[in-house]
């Protein structure tokens, strides 16, 4: 465990045990959910670099406009 991580606990732990559990389901759902994402960018690797490629042929091509933020 890192000291930062180490004197975050150590600073938790001294709040009310209602916060204290408020916290830690709070940082459990970042977990779950940052592994959620992993995953789903894990699977997406070989796609994303394909529209990528598609992306800048059609550049190359002439058949791309620049972004116009006003437009939006």
């Amino acid at each position: 465990m890192t000291k930062l991580l180490e004197k975050a606990f150590e600073e938790a732990s001294k709040l009310p045990e209602l916060e204290q559990n408020v916290l830690a389901k709070r940082l459990l759902d970042e977990l779950v959910a940052e592994k959620k994402w992993e995953k789903a960018f894990a699977g997406s690797e070989d796609i994303l670099s394909r529209l990528a490629d598609e992306a800048i042929e059609e550049h190359k091509q002439g058949r791309t406009k620049p972004l116009d933020i006003d437009s939006l």
